[in-house]
């Protein structure tokens, strides 16, 4: 038995999504092996982090600054700007370095099972910017679930009246998928938006 201390430190790592009590306790005992190289720097970086931690006034995303290290970037595209559901949306896109603007968190998405409307998300402030001027594109990268499309289609309706081009991701099949371990709904999609060959 491991003491308390080492135990609450498995039960909090388990917390963690990705990660069940198994994983949480290899990982704790490989911080206590590693304690110079792995653990020691971890925990300062994980201060540091804590300590300067904020939300971009400007996006929404997570960052150590405010406006963030993406909205002060003076090689993104001021015109573009996607509009994402989380902040894992942003980063997972931004991970593939081909989308060269900014970002737009909305902080969820509509729902009105769990009660959640526009005025619980960043709608307000997206509107804002927009109709601030100097943007000529907003992609809505919303999922493809009900609700991430349901949002994707109501802020398409608030973004009507403003002179920028609306765009969605692309969806259907995934590339290497195979049609027989699709769902019903991706095939559906991919047939609806079929394009020429040539």
């Amino acid at each position: 038995m491991a003491s308390q201390e080492i135990e609450d430190l498995a039960t909090a790592l388990a917390r963690l999504p990705g990660l069940g009590p198994r994983s949480a306790r290899r990982a704790v005992l490989y911080l206590l092996k590693k304690r110079e190289t792995a653990f020691t720097p971890l925990v300062d970086a994980m201060e540091r982090v804590r300590a300067n931690l904020s939300t971009c006034d400007l996006c929404g995303n997570v960052d150590t600054q405010s406006p963030c290290g993406i909205c002060t970037d003076p090689r993104r595209d001021p015109r573009s700007l996607c509009v994402v559901e989380e902040v894992s949306d942003l980063w997972a896109l931004d991970r593939s370095r081909l989308f060269v603007g900014r970002y737009h968190v909305l902080g969820g998405r509509l729902s009105a099972l769990d009660g959640i409307g526009p005025e619980d998300l960043g709608v307000a402030s997206l509107v804002a910017r927009v109709a601030a001027g100097g943007i000529d594109e907003v992609v809505l990268a919303m999922n493809a679930t009900l609700e991430g499309q349901t949002t994707a289609h109501y802020l398409a309706e608030r973004l009507e009246g403003y002179p920028v081009r609306l765009t969605q991701l692309a969806q259907g099949l995934p590339m290497g998928g195979e049609l027989d371990y699709l769902d019903e709904g991706t095939l559906a999609q991919a047939l609806r938006a079929r394009k020429p060959m040539v």
